[in-house]
């Protein structure tokens, strides 16, 4: 059964058609890459599925439970929006680290607003607090970054920071986690760190969507890959197939591109 299942998605923007029926499925443990020019509409459909922008026709299931249709005005409330969003773990192009905030507090943040809901949150409120705390260690640990859990984003690399962003998002434990070119705002030398972390997720199966542009990575790391150009799906398979034998010209354009860039 898959565990996400995106059915005939449409978004615009004004009289822009920025996704044009979009319809694709997750199985579990599945890691997708979604790759395409700037302007394709990826960024777009990745934020329609974690709800920051709401799509204009379509439906969203998440293990086999309807998140939203457009044709149902009880599953676009704007009191379940954050609800929604704690199936999708999303990894920003920029960290959006809290400057205030160590990196052991900023993995720990939304965890602990979310505590603060429960109703036994104040009766436990130290054991919880520890049980958060414990997590984000663990986490911060498995991004490589015991020894920087104290330092303030400004006194880490672009690379550690959007480790630091990775394990915030996977403090909530979400179904899917998604990732929209998380190395389009780092140095080169710096790209190949959090790569890895990715790889390590994925090796682990952990379930995701990737937008990139890192053509090697995304051949690499996915089980399926996913062409978009002009808002809409041209081509969609396993890897070697996309990037070895792409059915259609659009596709083959497009690698074309990158393999002589």
């Amino acid at each position: 059964m898959s565990i996400l299942e995106v059915e005939h998605i449409c978004k615009s923007f004004n009289q822009t058609e920025v996704l044009k029926d979009i319809s694709f499925s997750l199985e579990q443990g599945q890691a997708v890459s979604i790759i395409g020019s700037s302007g394709s509409g990826k960024t777009t459909l990745l934020r329609c599925l974690n709800f920051l922008e709401t799509p204009d026709r379509g439906i969203i299931r998440v293990n086999n439970k309807t998140l939203f249709d457009a044709d149902d005005a009880a599953t676009k409330l704007e009191s379940a929006i954050r609800k929604k969003r704690l199936h999708f773990g999303l990894v920003f192009q920029s960290f959006h680290l809290f400057p205030q905030y160590t990196a052991l507090e900023n993995v720990m943040l939304a965890k602990e607003l979310l505590a603060k809901e429960q109703p036994d949150y104040k009766v436990r409120k130290k054991e919880i607090q520890e049980e958060i705390r414990s997590l984000a260690g663990t986490l911060l640990s498995q991004m490589g970054l015991d020894n920087r859990k104290d330092n303030y984003p400004h006194q880490l690399s672009g690379g550690q920071c959007q480790r630091v962003a990775i394990a915030r998002a996977l403090a909530l434990n979400p179904d899917i986690l998604c990732f929209d070119e998380p190395t389009s705002a780092l140095d080169p030398e710096l790209t190949g760190e959090v790569l890895r972390v990715i790889q390590e997720l994925a090796d682990s199966n952990t379930t995701m969507i990737i937008v990139t542009h890192e053509m090697s990575f995304a051949k690499d790391v996915a089980n399926h890959v996913i062409f978009m150009d002009d808002g809409s799906i041209i081509e969609q398979g396993e890897p070697v197939q996309i990037f070895e034998n792409p059915s259609e010209e659009r596709t083959k354009r497009f690698l074309s591109g990158y393999s002589q860039g």
